[in-house]
């Protein structure tokens, strides 16, 4: 087994909303290139290596579906890699050695599906929004109408898949419940951070009243409580999986997608929090 984590840099405590500067981007795409090309050098014997990026919500997932797929193709070594969509996008186009991309971001797929280096993107799981608060929950937050009394909410920046989508929800808040609400939440916001384990690290860490994050990454958390959204304001994120064109384990990658869509494969994401294709 070859499981390499990667994540953004962190980005603290702001004072107030920042969204991912050049040098810290950098500092991220260079993070993953280390760790690719330790990943790669590897003893693999006679086993074949297929390296799969993986968005950061899917980390608990995929770990166990590496696990699965392993034990029925003992010749098979998984290496996982998984960061924000943004920096995998980056890192593929600029030519990092990659097999398969899941994604919860259909712009970033889109892009490299239009450029020519992944191609047959299919939907493999559905996750959707929910509420997060500290288990003492000083600010009171008991439904999600409560959000305005966060003195500190974080949420994901528009650059990654949680941040777009939890703008597209608070539109939706806007409509239902009206723009003070709306507006009363966003001036609420203290930290924007470039992936949706940061932003519920925030709130394990006690430095934020309430966030916003998949409620596959509030489900695996003994430190947060989770407080739903009404079905009519929230959203779901879709994830796409694809094989890269450039791949020369072509057939193992396609070996790896058809068992994330198979029922063997649904229910283990299924367990993680996701919802079924």
């Amino acid at each position: 087994m070859n499981v390499c984590t990667v994540l953004s840099p962190a980005s603290g405590s702001h004072r107030s909303p920042q969204t991912l500067p050049g040098v810290a981007l950098v500092m991220a795409i260079t993070l993953v290139s280390a760790v690719i090309a330790g990943c790669r050098h590897h003893d693999p014997g006679d086993r074949e290596i297929l390296l799969v990026y993986a968005a950061s919500s899917l980390t608990e997932a995929f770990q166990e579906l590496e696990r699965e797929f392993e034990k029925s193709h003992p010749l098979a070594d998984i290496s996982l890699v998984f960061s924000g969509s943004q920096v995998l996008r980056i890192q593929i186009e600029q030519g990092a050695p990659s097999d398969v991309l899941a994604t919860a971001n259909p712009q970033h797929m889109e892009i490299l599906v239009e450029s020519g280096l992944v191609e047959n993107p299919l939907v493999f799981a559905r996750n959707e929004l929910v509420l997060i608060v500290p288990l003492d929950n000083p600010a009171g937050i008991e439904t999600f109408e409560d959000l305005p009394k966060a003195s500190r909410l974080v949420v994901g920046t528009d650059h990654v898949p949680v941040g777009k989508y939890t703008h597209l929800m608070l539109d939706n808040a806007g409509k239902k419940l009206g723009t003070d609400f709306q507006q009363q939440v966003h001036s609420r916001v203290v930290s924007l951070e470039n992936n949706v384990r940061l932003v519920r690290a925030k709130v394990e860490l006690g430095v934020a009243d309430a966030a916003i994050v998949y409620r596959t990454d509030a489900v695996i958390s003994d430190k947060v409580r989770s407080i739903s959204i009404p079905s009519d304001i929230n959203v779901q994120a879709v994830y796409f999986i694809g094989e890269l064109t450039r791949s020369r384990h072509r057939k193992l990658a396609g070996d790896w997608i058809t068992y994330t869509l198979s029922p063997a494969g649904q229910k283990i994401l299924i367990r993680h929090g996701f919802v079924e294709v």
